[in-house]
């Protein structure tokens, strides 16, 4: 019996049973029609591992949607999704969230995705703001718009100002999209025999500014003091 396609949402749980390992991961029959693609790079707390070591064929796994493709694909992870997955989060969607940290250029806000979200000073308020600290202090709850998402270094820019923006252009979002082309190549060739040969990796680096990095170091710290 084939899977409802509503169950089939970004982020909800399934079972499935593996059907066939490949180099690049391994096919799942979760009964949505066609084989779910779980990447090796989606295996979780045991990206470490090889993937015989976490799935067999024939074996049972339970695994949650990591993303829906329009040619009706679905692509798995062992990874437990946050509560706002990255995949569903658009430019406008609003949320409720917390401030985790303040710093001069702005503030940090905690609302269930991946990762925190960054305010710049300029966006906190509809009026000029001075010091971060003048309106938001950790631990703070807040209401923040997106109004960027970087899919590279997974970054997402918020508004806290009131005043709504216009979202009429199309969403640019999805800069990760050379997953899904890793993901698209790793479901035709695990239909083929392993040749042994790995796919070679394009180590392209964008240029950053060091206010970018110096930001990126800052959310690094957040997020290992938020584990500890």
């Amino acid at each position: 019996m084939a899977a409802d396609r509503g169950a089939l949402a970004v982020g909800a749980e399934v079972k499935g049973t593996v059907r066939h390992l490949g180099l690049y991961g391994a096919l799942v029959d979760i009964g949505a029609g066609q084989d779910a693609m779980l990447h090796i790079s989606q295996l979780g707390a045991n990206e470490d591992r090889a993937l015989a070591e976490v799935a067999q064929p024939a074996s049972e796994i339970t695994a949650w949607i990591y993303k829906t493709r329009r040619d009706g694909r679905v692509e798995l992870t062992l990874d437990k999704p946050p509560a706002v997955p990255w995949q569903t989060i658009k430019r406008g969607n609003s949320y409720a969230g917390v401030v985790v940290r303040v710093e001069d250029f702005g503030v940090f806000v905690d609302f269930g995705a991946e990762r925190p979200g960054m305010v710049h000073v300029s966006e906190m308020a509809d009026g000029y703001v001075k010091s971060p600290g003048d309106v938001a202090s950790v631990g703070q709850e807040v209401r923040v718009r997106v109004i960027k998402k970087n899919g590279r270094p997974r970054q997402i820019d918020l508004s806290m100002k009131s005043d709504p923006m216009d979202f009429d252009i199309a969403d640019d979002e999805d800069e990760d999209d050379d997953l899904p082309t890793s993901m698209a190549q790793a479901f035709q060739r695990a239909m083929r025999p392993d040749d042994g040969a790995a796919e070679p990796h394009n180590h392209r680096r964008g240029a950053q500014s060091k206010h970018r990095e110096k930001q990126e170091e800052i959310l690094a710290r957040t997020l290992r003091n938020s584990r500890a």
